[in-house]
């Protein structure tokens, strides 16, 4: 069993073959750690985990990303918490494929979006930070992604079964309003990413040309009062009074599309 893995490393196949059985996110598996000598190799060894995502290294090495079956903390070893989610390599595994795979709780991701020194381009970052201190359902990750669009691309590549992002969203409504879009990508725009800016529907377009497949993905946006360019000699990081107040209103309009959502995925 390996102890961490380095940030650039990213998804790998969607999945693998193991002892002539294939092994893909949601597979059940043995765990049979070859170290031996780990306190954590001792533990986990014989113990019963469920596929949670496959990874590859730089140099192509290919891992598999897995949650205790019976461990209490399961969900927040599917978002991704040390100590709740461990990596394999593929010779440390035995698939359990005499028994059916466990399906967990829809996988729900909840992206804050902006800049918090442009003023209410901060938005899509409060939210995240308030709905990261409330209890939400397992399997929902919420996470201040900033303008860290990379980060983003990445984590729709672990194709969540669906996606929420919050982010300013300039328009013609007052200030503080809060839309709900279901975005619709063209595959015929060049993708592409800003080093210092994050646009959700370019996030989206480089995802899908990366092989993502998330699930539905809606854009939960408000309408901001101060729109900055980064060309103003200040920064300015508190958020206006109308979209300040509408922080609230945004954490409970996420709260019922992830229940929603939750509902739709089971159903499906």
């Amino acid at each position: 069993m390996t102890d961490a893995w380095h940030e650039l490393e990213g998804p790998g196949p969607a999945s693998v073959t193991v002892g002539g059985v294939a092994v893909s996110p949601g597979s059940r598996v043995m765990l049979c750690p070859k170290g031996g000598r780990d306190i954590w190799d001792v533990a986990l060894a014989g113990r019963t985990a469920v596929v949670e995502g496959i990874e590859a290294s730089l140099e192509g090495e290919v891992q598999l990303a897995v949650v205790l079956e019976d461990d209490p903390g399961r969900a927040l070893g599917e978002a991704r918490q040390i100590g709740h989610r461990f990596f394999f390599r593929l010779d440390e595994v035995e698939p359990l494929g005499d028994l059916e795979p466990t399906a967990g709780p829809p996988r729900i991701l909840v992206a804050g979006i902006g800049n918090v020194f442009y003023g209410d381009d901060g938005f899509g970052v409060a939210v995240a930070q308030r709905l990261g201190a409330r209890e939400l359902p397992a399997g929902v990750r919420v996470e201040d992604f900033g303008i860290r669009g990379i980060d983003l691309v990445h984590a729709l590549q672990d194709d969540p079964d669906a996606a929420i992002l919050v982010d300013a969203l300039p328009g013609q409504h007052a200030p503080g309003t809060l839309t709900v879009l279901e975005p619709e990508i063209d595959d015929d725009v060049p993708a592409g990413l800003e080093p210092h800016a994050l646009d959700p529907v370019s996030v989206l377009r480089t995802a899908r040309r990366l092989g993502a497949a998330p699930g539905r993905t809606l854009i939960v946006g408000c309408e901001p009062q101060t729109r900055m360019t980064g060309e103003e000699p200040d920064v300015v990081m508190e958020l206006s009074p109308p979209v300040a107040a509408a922080v609230d209103e945004a954490v409970a309009l996420v709260e019922s599309l992830v229940a929603e959502l939750t509902e739709r995925t089971v159903e499906s």
